[in-house]
Parts: structure tokens; sequence; C-alpha cells
């Protein structure tokens, strides 16, 4: 199949968050199956000085923007193997400091940051004379496409049978904007209804995505469910109801060619599974690094996340007294996977989450709570049958937090314990490889059952 994979960010040429991480591996990862696959992303500021390098195409796209046409500069590059990535160019739209915004919070033109993107991706196809059986799209910043695709593209040669899924990374961030922007997409106002665009008063792409998309589906079993309900549909859960049945869930995956400690360059020594001393030199470079006790029998507990209450901050700020009564150190982001014994992941929702994903492989014992990817992901340890990879709590509260911490200290003091649930957590396997034929799947049930607009 031609599968063309619309992203916001991509390593390395842009992060944010796991997207980016996603974006690179998932493409790699469908090419290995035969599929022709293209990435187009925006071109931020800071992608120009990358490996491999940034080509300008001398390609100028024509985009339709309001009533006008504002020009576009495509840029190409690839990512491993080689897979071409094109990157669509316009200065004063993506030539910031930041994707999405900066210490004061976010830009104030996202509306057309990505109304542009999204529709410069279309007319990239156009212009290439390149037919997608399928475009993969992701995240409120595409919502737009599958929208288009319907009610502006239908006809038209390159695109006319292009079909679409739409995955809901984080249903939290939905692209939410006055309905005066509607002019932006050059879509009529007959769009701006319940059944449409509208919600509440303002434009909301993350809906339109989810209404047009030919499939859609989210990133992890549990976060499917999750978001048919009021608590955490944020506001969607009955457009999400109503298309039930045209929604998945598969699991993101791990580039292992990246995320593994035998080889990882990062470390100052590798170790795997079979030879974990060399674990302990990571820990006591990350102990010197930070200035603790540099005691190898002390645990240290690695929290690697955005600074944000959903990512469960608030428990721990209400229990660190606590903890730090506790024989244990604490560090807060850093590159400290290798050199850490556990990761704190108490997120109040967790559509998937990849760093305990990439814990369990570098042997970093999860403590997480069971919400979303993170209870697909972790098992929780019994004490009476010696199985599980990590530790969970189920109730949203601090003493719980505390409590499975106390539980995965308890634990950590029994070294034959834990030495077989370090072995147990290293042996997982959440590869792409796996992902990546479930996607396929999906391609081919949405190209199959392409709705009409």
């Amino acid at each position: 199949m031609r599968i063309l994979f619309a992203t916001s960010e991509v390593a390395p040429f842009s992060r944010a968050g796991g997207l980016a991480d996603v974006s690179q591996a998932l493409p790699l990862y469908l090419a290995r199956l035969g599929h022709e696959v293209i990435v187009v992303t925006p071109k931020y500021r800071f992608a120009q000085p990358l490996k491999p390098a940034v080509k300008n195409l001398d390609l100028r796209l024509e985009v339709p923007i309001s009533w006008m046409k504002k020009s576009a500069q495509v840029f190409q590059s690839s990512l491993r193997e080689p897979l071409p990535v094109y990157l669509i160019g316009r200065d004063d739209l993506y030539d910031r400091e930041g994707l999405y915004g900066n210490e004061y919070g976010d830009y104030q033109d996202n509306a057309e940051r990505f109304i542009f993107f999204s529709r410069a991706v279309l007319e990239l196809c156009a212009a290439l004379k390149w037919r997608p059986d399928v475009i993969h799209c992701h995240d409120w910043q595409t919502g737009l496409i599958p929208v288009y695709l319907k009610a502006l593209y239908g006809a038209h040669p390159e695109l006319g049978n292009t079909a679409t899924l739409f995955t809901i990374h984080n249903l939290g961030y939905q692209g939410l904007f006055w309905h005066y922007d509607l002019h932006l997409t050059g879509l009529g106002w007959e769009l701006f209804t319940p059944q449409g665009l509208e919600f509440f008063g303002k434009i909301n792409l993350m809906k339109g995505g989810i209404i047009f998309a030919d499939i859609l589906n989210t990133v992890s079993p549990t976060y499917r469910r999750e978001i048919l309900t009021p608590e955490n549909g944020f506001g969607l859960e009955g457009v999400l109801q109503n298309r039930s049945g045209d929604l998945y869930a598969v699991l993101d995956g791990v580039d292992y060619e990246i995320w593994n400690p035998e080889n990882d360059p990062h470390l100052p020594a590798p170790f795997s599974a079979a030879a974990l001393e060399n674990k302990k030199v990571g820990k006591a470079r990350l102990q010197e690094r930070f200035q603790l006790k540099r005691k190898s029998e002390c645990p240290i507990v690695a929290v690697i996340s955005r600074l944000l209450d959903r990512k469960g901050l608030d428990l721990i700020r209400q229990v660190f007294t606590k903890l730090m009564d506790l024989d244990m150190e604490v560090v807060v982001m850093g590159q400290i996977q290798g050199g850490a014994d556990m990761l704190l992941m108490p997120s109040r929702y967790e559509p998937c989450g990849l760093d305990q994903m990439y814990a369990l492989k570098y042997g970093t014992i999860p403590i997480v709570r069971a919400v979303g990817g993170l209870d697909d992901t972790v098992e929780d340890y019994n004490p009476q049958t010696d199985q599980g990879t990590g530790f969970k709590f189920r109730d949203y509260e601090a003493d719980k937090l505390l409590q499975t911490v106390q539980r995965a200290l308890a634990v950590y003091r029994d070294k034959p314990r834990w030495s077989r649930l370090i072995q147990r957590a290293m042996a997982q396997d959440f590869s792409w490889a796996r992902s990546a034929v479930e996607y396929q799947g999906l391609y081919q049930k949405a190209a199959a059952g392409k709705r009409n607009p």
C-alpha cells in the first residue's frame, strides 16, 4: 500500500512528546513490511542543522487559506533506511522557538498554522502526483485532513479514492478555536454544526478527524475504553460512542534499535539481562551527576515526565516529604532510565505512555497508576506467585501511591526477588514490529470500507 504519514512532530526533526517517537519508528516498520511510506511534517526552526540533511526541493505549493492562497516551500530529508520525509516550510508559521507554544502559552495562531499544514499535505500529494491509499493522521493538528478529503477532494484525481486513519494519541488536547477562524479552513458554515466541527460554540479540529475519518484508533486497549466515558472523553465521549464500531486500539511500541541498553551510546557502560552488573555503573554515574549519596544499596526512583498534574505530579507533591523519609533517592528528569532502579508514573490519565516500556527494557521497574496504557503494559507484582513486571495502584490518591512505593521498596530489599523481577521486565517485548502489523490491518480495513461523505 501507499501510506502517507501526516504528523505535527517526528524525531529527530522535532519533538514535544511521544508522538515524535511514534512518527519516527512506525513508518520504518511499515516500510519493512513492504509498504511505500512517506512522512509529511512542518519544518520547524531546529530542523535545518540535522543529519541527514534537510534539502530544499525547489518545489513551492500554493495552499488555499481563507479567501487567498499562501505559498509553502517543500524540503526533503529521510529517516533511516532511507524513508522520505517531506517538510512543509513557511517561516512566519513554523520558524519559532517551540512547536505549539512558548513559555507564555500556546501560540495564538495555532489554528492557522495547522489548518495550513493539513491543506498543504493534500496539495503536496497533488504536486508530486502521488496517490496514497491511506493517509494516517495524528491528533488534532491533522484533524482537518479527513474533513478536506470528504468535503473538497472527493473528485480529485490523486486523492479521490484515498482513505484515512485518524489516531487519537491524547484526547485531552483537541484543537479548540473560536468560530470566526472557520474562514481559514475554506469550508462552509454548513459544517459548523453539532454533527460537524462545532463544539460548544467553538471549532474542534479533533472532532473533525473523529467524525470524517474512515477508521479511528487510539493507542492502548484500556484508553479506548476510557475515552468512551464522561471522565476521560473530555466532552467527545458521545461522538466517540457513535463511532465505537470504527474505533480500534493499537498499543504503541518501542524501537529497540534506539532504546536498548546493550548498545545505547548515552550509557557509561552497556548492560543486558544476562549481564546486569554494568547497570550499577550507570547508577553510580547518575548519583555522581546529581550529587546523591552514592550508596549502591539505596534505590533511585526516577520521574521522567512533563511537570503536569495530569502526570500525577499533584500526588507526588502531596506525599513528597513522606517519600523523602523513606530509604530512597528521587531524580526528576534527565537521562536517567539506565541508572535508576524504579520509574514513577502516577498519571491521572495516560493514553499509552512510552517511558514505562523503555524502563522495562532497561531493568528500571515501573511504579504506575493502573490507567490507560500503563495498565496494559505493566503487570502488577504478586508476592505469592513471585510474578509481575512492576507495581500498580488504581485509585488516584496520594496514600495509594505512597503504599505502592513502599511495596516496591520491600521487594527491592529482597535481592533474589528483585533480580527475578528485573529479568522478567527486560524480557518484555513491545516492539513496533507487532504494532506495525496491526496498523497494516487497519489501513486495509480503511481502504476497503472507505465511507462516502
